[in-house]
């Protein structure tokens, strides 16, 4: 088989297909003058409330920021604790800490996601919200979550960086909890040309709160009415939102068909568990494509990894180290665990993302599986 260059994630093609309206509505922009806080973001908000059919939407400047605020927003202070998953990016946890806050990390299911059979058991009189992050495109069984936290009386964010577009029980992850905080990191389904985010919620309160909170603390100018952030999205990035929003449709769809492609060729390989949602509750979108190596593998993912590299693939591990397991926690003043993180230890030195990305040759797919059973000699 001969060898190719295929990398884990690529604009090239998008920009081809969709390039000219976007430079379009860039160069309306820079005509404009207006560079922060304009018509574009507006209706950027508006385009996505409508889309997830919510009352109000967000944009700040990262995922990051969308996480932080939305905490803040909520009141959560120090010394509470947040109960999260220490299988996704550190910003998950990172905003919790950031804000005085202790987070409190619940093992994982087979899906990489939160097990939502042991956040109750994790929950003190400390306890004052979760985080469930849709990691990879998946959705978290938010009806348990959901349940939990009005049992408890706990506040939801729901961490939905890599899952735009994903459903459970047919609604759109995001629209469960209290609010929802998005990135749009250009890797991400919808992706911006830098860095931006967003928030969703159905609360007025909570919206004007994080309006306030992304502008220094004030909504009517140089009037501050708390301490806040400079979390603004600029028009450009919302420019460039506006057009990509209107294929989102378009771009999961392609993961999909890729993703099933990928399952297709190797469910032959007895040695790799690949990512499927459990039932037709979970609508996977796929934001990465990660597989998971077998303990009876005759070949550890590492290994695999570099014979991948060697013959032109690139790939990437998400996420080499639990959170609990990086400098940063490495006291253990700064995190909570009431429970074994064992999976979530176990899995780290087993997963591995193949390439995935909206604009995904079907037949770099085929490649990709075709030469991991072959170097399985399957």
């Amino acid at each position: 088989m001969k060898i190719q260059k295929i990398k884990l994630f690529d604009l090239k093609s998008e920009f081809e297909d969709i390039g000219e309206e976007i430079l379009e509505e860039i160069k309306k922009v820079l005509k404009s003058g207006t560079f922060i806080m304009g018509k574009n973001v507006q209706e950027l908000e508006e385009n996505l409330a409508n889309y997830f059919n919510v009352k109000h939407a967000i944009t700040v400047n990262s995922g990051t920021d969308a996480l932080l605020i939305s905490l803040k927003s909520l009141g959560i202070k120090e010394g509470d604790e947040v109960i999260t998953t220490p299988f996704t990016f550190f910003a998950t946890a990172e905003v919790i800490n950031n804000i005085g806050a202790i987070p409190v990390f619940v093992d994982i299911d087979e899906n990489f996601n939160i097990n939502v059979n042991l956040i109750e058991k994790s929950i003190t009189e400390k306890t004052k919200a979760i985080i469930p992050v849709h990691l990879f495109g998946l959705p978290v069984n938010m009806e348990k979550v959901m349940e939990i936290a009005k049992r408890y009386n706990l506040k939801v964010v729901e961490d939905v960086a890599q899952a735009f577009g994903a459903k459970y029980n047919n609604k759109l992850v995001g629209t469960f909890g209290d609010l929802g905080a998005f990135s749009c990191f250009p890797t991400k389904n919808l992706g911006a040309y830098g860095d931006a985010g967003f928030i969703i919620t159905n609360n007025k309160e909570l919206a004007q709160k994080c309006k306030m909170l992304k502008v220094h603390g004030s909504i009517k100018k140089y009037y501050h009415e708390e301490f806040g952030y400079n979390s603004r999205m600029d028009e450009i990035q919302a420019a460039i939102l506006k057009v990509k929003l209107k294929y989102i449709e378009k771009f999961n769809n392609h993961r999909i068909k890729a993703a099933n492609l990928y399952n297709g060729i190797l469910s032959k390989n007895p040695y790799i568990i690949t990512p499927k949602p459990e039932n037709n509750n979970f609508h996977h979108v796929y934001h990465q494509y990660t597989i998971l190596i077998k303990n009876n593998s005759p070949i550890s993912r590492d290994n695999l990894k570099k014979e991948l590299e060697n013959k032109g693939i690139e790939t990437n591990i998400y996420y080499p180290y639990p959170l609990h397991k990086l400098p940063v926690y490495l006291n253990k003043n700064n995190y909570k665990v009431y429970y074994p993180l064992t999976n979530s230890e176990d899995l780290a030195t087993k997963v591995l993302s193949l390439p995935m990305y909206h604009y995904i040759s079907l037949n770099d797919v085929e490649y990709v599986a075709n030469t991991i059973n072959e170097i399985f000699n399957i």
